[in-house]
Order: C-alpha cells, then structure tokens, then sequence
C-alpha cells in the first residue's frame, strides 16, 4: 500500500524517480531503466524540458511526421504534424497530394478578435450599474495602458470593453466582455493581466461612486479569464475542382463520389453521433499541426467543439455541395493560436516546425492549421464513402500490431510484404507470425 509524501516537489528528479518506483511499481529497477532510457543525453536539452511543467521525471515523446505537397494560397508547404495514430499523415500527405493537382487549398482569415472576461456580482439596481460602467470606461481602459503599450505598437490591444447584465440566468451576476487583438501572440498571459487589471479598477471606482449604496460598492470579483470560445477569431479553407476531376476511383464515378460526400456531410449536420467523429477526424489533422507548432491543442479543441455546437445543435465543421457542375468543400475553424511566446520560442521542435512552414504569421498559422483539418476529413470521407475506413487504416497499423507481439526485423520484413495484399487483423497478424515462428 503505497504511502503520502510531503515536499515531493523539493527532491531531485532522480529521488522522485526512486521513490515513484518504490511505491507503485512492482517491477522498479524496470521501470527506473524506461524513465531514465527517455532522458536526453543532451543534458542542457534535457533541463529545458525538464523546466517545461513541475515534477517532470521524464519525457513522453510522440513521432513528428512530415505531410509534404501542401498547396495553401499558391504557396507550397510541407506540414509537420506530431502525432501518434496510425494513417493521419498518410491521409493528409494523400489529399494534399490530390488537391495538388486541382488548384490546391484556398484559406481566409475571417477574424482575429479574442475574449476575456471579467465576472463579479453586483446586489443593486442595474440601471446605476450601467450608469457608472458608462462613466469609468475610459478609466478602466486607461488603467491597463501600462499593459498594452507594447501590444498597441505592434497593431494589436483591447478592442472594447462591454458591460453585460447576466441576472436572467444567474442572480446578481454581471461580467465584463472584453475583446482583444493580440497579433502573432496567443496572448493568454496578455489577456489575463489586463483582465485582473481591470477588475481591480472597476472595484476600486465602485468604492468611491457617490450614486452606489454601500452594499452596491462592495462589488465581488469572481474571476477573470481569459475564454477559449473565440467564435470572430474564425479561418476559412476551402478546395474546388469541375465534377469530373474527382476520378478518385475506377469504380465510382465522379458524381456519384461527390454526392456520396456530400451525403455524408449531411449526415454529420444532422447526426450528433456521426458528427463527433467527423470532426474527431478533422482534429486529427488539427491538433498534430498544433502539437508540432508548440501551441495549445486542448484549448483549440474546447474552441472548436463549442463553435460546432453553436446553434445549439452538434454539426460538422466542414461543408460539401455540388453547384453547377462544381465540387466545394470547405472548413471553418475558430484557432486561437501564437507563433512568438511560450513554447513556441522555446522548444526546439517547435521552433524547428515554424522554421519549417516559412516562419509564418499567426495568421498565415491559422490558415495552414485550417487546412490540415479540411484534408483531413476529405481522406476520411473518401475512404468511408468507397473503400470503407479500416482497409487503409489497418495496413498503417500493421507496424503496431508487429510490434506488440515483439516481431523481429526479419519477421516485420516478410508480414509487412504478405499483408500487402491481405486483409489485416490483430488475430490474422498474430496467427501469421505463429505459424512463421513455427516453420
């Protein structure tokens, strides 16, 4: 039965290590050897990582994979994506490399304006509330100058500031809905700052406005937060080509595979089941790009999944239709994202991957993420709506497979040829290497 520690933060790594080992493996000096096995020899790299997040033992490392033939904007990009299942470089270096041929991928930046909000309750009469906000604006906005100066200089700073009344669906609660323009920066740390800021100031006005109550200047601040729900921080992409150019297979025609996608398309708008996956899907493609870049994928995931669900209905993020003879298919997405600050300057990867999409703007960021996703979801689609998901899925997964029943080079080597042409299965695989062991 393992036992409470106190101070485990003040051991070094390798106590921390000793003692993880001690307490809930019963295999230690094996689980010692894996820990420090994933340490990097670079001893200066390894601090780096080390100084990421607190009481690191480890690193936990993912493939970073290239998906290169990537048309975005008439310019040609090759796509890192950091990610760990099977088939989702392979399916987006595949409709890149389709689209390729027809004109490539389009994207457009619909807007850039970020939310942070400030809630706090307010027991009084709203009419003097909205009253005093409309006084102490320029106040609160001056206030935070000493926190935007550098973000104004670069064309970015708070774009407004308003005053919401919230008591329909909570007593007493009022918040402030606080846009911002933050540039190449995620902003996350820039938001909050200027967030507390302005709470302090608006508690601090409410104490010496002579129209509140007592019990009116006792304002309660609750929090101030930043919101990953950006929906006017949204990127387009899109792809088109004639009908006829989707010979995507011999046995399918062109119309009859565009209908098919755009049959499926509807389905996801309609079916909360199905939708879920498909955008799962587009995420696929999403959050590899977002991994690699160093940013935030589980705030782009929140963002995502609530702007899919924005009417108040689950539905697909992407669009397909057929007009005059021409095939759209197209992605909106809501991407928060950085390409200076946090991890972005420091990991080395990460770094490397922005070095490797040409340095770009968080803009430019966002339309290539965009992409990533629409690609990924036209392989998905295409594979469901013809082949089915599982034959090309399952050919990429064969390399685990071989792996978990511990193959050798040699016998990797002679199933990866014989499944080539097979059907692949966790039990086929196994039964193959068996009867392979045996002869």
């Amino acid at each position: 039965m393992p036992t409470p520690i106190s101070g485990f933060s003040k051991l070094t790594k390798e106590e921390k290590i000793n003692w993880l080992a001690t307490q809930y493996s019963t295999e230690s000096k094996s689980t010692i050897a894996i820990l420090k096995n994933y340490w990097n020899s670079d001893t200066n790299l390894q601090q780096l990582h080390d100084e990421f997040i607190e009481n690191t033992i480890s690193n936990f490392y993912l493939p970073l994979g290239i998906a290169p033939n990537f048309l975005i904007n008439n310019n040609l990009l090759a796509i890192p994506m950091a990610i760990e299942e099977s088939s989702v470089v392979a399916a987006a270096s595949r409709s890149a490399k389709f689209w390729l041929e027809r004109g490539g991928f389009k994207a457009t930046i619909l807007g850039t304006e970020k939310v942070g909000q400030v809630h706090f309750i307010f027991k009084g009469d709203s009419k003097k509330l909205t009253t005093f906000f409309g006084k102490i604006k320029p106040v609160l906005l001056s206030s935070t100058k000493h926190l935007t100066q550098s973000m104004e200089k670069r064309g970015g700073g708070i774009l407004d500031i308003v005053l919401r009344d919230k008591t329909d669906v909570l007593p007493d609660y009022f918040q402030l809905h606080c846009t911002f323009e933050t540039k190449d920066a995620m902003g996350a740390n820039f938001i909050n700052s200027c967030l507390e800021q302005l709470a302090k100031t608006i508690k601090d006005e409410a104490k010496k406005y002579s129209s509140f109550t007592q019990i009116e200047k006792e304002i309660e601040m609750v929090m101030s937060i930043l919101s990953n729900y950006v929906p006017n921080c949204v990127v387009r992409a899109e792809v088109s080509c004639p009908i006829d150019d989707l010979n995507v297979k011999a046995d399918i025609t062109p119309i009859a595979f565009a209908n098919k996608i755009v049959r499926a398309v509807q389905i996801a708008n309609v079916e909360p089941h199905r939708a879920v996956t498909h955008n799962k899907g587009i995420m696929n493609g999403v959050d590899a790009v977002v991994l690699a870049t160093g940013n935030d994928f589980r705030a782009i995931e929140a963002g995502v999944h609530a702007y899919a669900a924005k009417d108040g209905y689950y539905r697909s993020l992407t669009s397909a239709s057929i007009k005059e003879n021409i095939f759209n298919f197209s992605i909106e997405l809501p991407l928060a994202l950085g390409t200076v600050g946090g991890l972005t300057s420091i990991h080395p990867l990460a770094k490397l991957s922005l070095e490797i999409l040409q340095k770009p703007s968080a803009e430019e960021l966002m339309q290539i993420i965009a992409v990533a996703g629409l690609a990924q979801n036209f392989a998905a689609l295409s594979a469901l709506v013809t082949t089915g998901i599982q034959e090309g899925h399952m050919k990429m997964h064969l390399g685990n497979i071989l792996n978990q029943l511990e193959a050798t080079v040699a016998e990797k080597h002679i199933l990866t040829k014989r499944f080539s042409k097979e059907t692949v299965s966790h039990t086929a695989v196994a039964e193959a290497l068996k009867d392979l062991k045996n002869n």
